[in-house]
């Protein structure tokens, strides 16, 4: 590889800026789980490197004319378990780094809640916010096209995440299915219901993490009605598990996006709140609350925490100050090792992200189920499935947990690399 080749592609491998990277925090879960489990060390040793990781350069034209080559990845860690599944993100911060740790997380999630699939991870590098509609699409359509030898309904089904939406999935879909011949809606999840979608998905993710912190709840005596919750992110995630959880009788007293925060003591009603960031592109400056920065809403009074945004939110620097009885994780990988080990130490109650944010992931293979049969399920029908599952897979991580006298982190993740590690062993190795 050329010294410009090298430089071209060296932000792939940028450190997070909080502390560790998030592919050290994985790493670092994976080493001391393996040594709780006394998981086979050739096993580990597979574990730790992803099956496959695709890096492509992405050349689309801008609406001015000009040409912009923009990069990007698509990493399948394991496939023991079924097809790969993960989402693709959009962001300017996307690393090679991060999406491997994100793939590793994603095999298991999967496992923890009990779904046929491997992990996997995508992203591009690039601001979402500063391009047009027609520049996305193409961005998306020649993304794909770059991904059609390793992606596919039985191979590796992408979903939306960070800046990508049921809108990308389904230009995921169609580019997918122009080069196949015909609508291949079970190759992409996470579509607009008309193309195949399934009822509950845009929540799906959300609504797991209320489920998880509802039982959180209930574990500590505590009643619902009244909690005081914090939301740290207010896209989808965030946006739907606040909507959920003031739904249900919870206050929410503070809510923040990539652009700052907004407090509110006496409680403040998401669905308006909403309606003002999508006038103003963020809730900061909303009427009668106090802004307030993303560092201060983990810090606030309040009974549960959801950090809904980025990794490595939650670290050995502020995670003493974190005052939440419960911190529910949205977002994948926002707190990093040393943080869990002090947030044990206060007894704080934190469901990770491997089981709290699994209901995206968990509709999603609803979905594929529904479009591999043709079938189209009632929305009641998916969020009672999606109830169960959810339940299920909480009880299993809490039992866990109180068996092996750990946290609720570590319990999962015996759960969950315990099972992958067993499909592998199961297996074999061939040749």
């Amino acid at each position: 590889m050329t010294k410009r080749v090298q430089k071209k592609f060296s932000y792939l491998n940028a450190k997070s800026t909080v502390g560790k990277s998030a592919l050290d925090v994985a790493l670092e879960q994976l080493r001391i789980t393996a040594k709780k489990i006394n998981l086979d060390p050739d096993i580990h040793e597979m574990l730790k490197h992803a099956k496959r990781s695709l890096v492509v350069s992405i050349p689309i034209k801008l609406d001015n004319g000009e040409v912009k080559v923009f990069m990007g990845c698509r990493v399948q860690h394991n496939g023991a378990r079924g097809p790969f599944k993960g989402g693709i993100r959009y962001h300017p911060d996307v690393t090679l780094d991060e999406v491997t740790a994100l793939a590793m997380w994603m095999t298991w999630k999967c496992a923890v809640v009990n779904i046929p699939y491997g992990g996997a991870k995508g992203g591009v590098s690039c601001n979402p916010k500063e391009m047009s509609r027609a520049e996305l699409e193409r961005l998306t359509r020649r993304y794909t096209t770059a991904l059609l030898d390793v992606m596919g309904p039985l191979q590796d089904v992408p979903a939306p995440d960070v800046y990508t939406d049921a809108q990308v999935m389904a230009w995921i879909m169609d580019t997918y299915s122009q080069f196949k011949g015909h609508k291949v809606p079970e190759c992409v999840t996470g579509k607009p219901i008309i193309l195949g979608g399934s009822e509950g998905r845009a929540e799906a993710t959300g609504r797991g993490v209320f489920i998880c912190g509802r039982e959180a709840i209930k574990r500590l005596g505590m009643k619902i009605k009244g909690v005081e919750v914090a939301v740290q992110g207010f896209g989808n995630v965030g946006w739907n598990a606040a909507r959920i959880a003031y739904d249900t009788g919870c206050k929410i007293i503070a809510v923040s996006d990539s652009r700052g925060g907004i407090h509110c003591k006496k409680g403040l009603n998401p669905y308006k709140v909403y309606e003002h960031k999508k006038k103003n592109g963020s809730v900061v400056t909303y009427k009668g609350c106090e802004n307030i920065t993303n560092e201060e809403l983990l810090e606030l009074e309040c009974d549960v925490l959801v950090p809904a945004a980025l990794e490595n939110q939650i670290a050995k620097a502020n995670a003493g100050n974190i005052k939440a009885k419960i911190v529910a994780e949205g977002a994948n990988g926002p707190t990093t090792t040393e943080a869990d080990r002090i947030l044990y130490e206060k007894e704080v109650f934190s469901v990770p992200d491997i089981l709290a944010n699994a209901g995206g992931v968990t509709v999603s293979y609803y979905e594929w189920v529904q479009n591999l049969n043709r079938e189209h399920w009632p929305l009641e029908e998916v969020n009672r499935k999606l109830e169960n599952k959810m339940v299920k897979s909480f009880n299993d991580v809490y039992e866990t947990a109180k068996k092996e006298q750990s946290d609720m982190r570590t319990a999962a993740l015996m759960l969950g690399i315990g099972r992958v590690g067993k499909a592998i062993k199961t297996l074999g190795i061939w040749p």
